[in-house]
């Protein structure tokens, strides 16, 4: 990596801050790759939904199919 200072006279300290902001924006860049998903949201987890036992069969069943509790 070459970093070219076009104008100014930077200071060795404002050229290290600058330098160690570069590096680190490349290193998370690196670190997750383009188009990777993030991660899930708990409400879209299947498993919060077929966790929970499934009615059993009688008149009023299909009632309670459709939110748990």
């Amino acid at each position: 990596m070459n970093i070219k200072v076009v104008r100014g006279n930077p200071t060795p300290e404002e050229l290290a801050a600058a330098l160690a902001v570069v590096r680190a924006r490349a290193v998370a860049a690196a670190a997750t790759p383009p188009g990777a998903p993030g991660p899930r949201d708990s409400w879209s987890d299947p498993a919060r939904i077929a966790g929970h036992r499934v009615p059993h069969p009688g008149p009023a069943s299909w009632s309670r199919t459709y939110w748990p509790g």
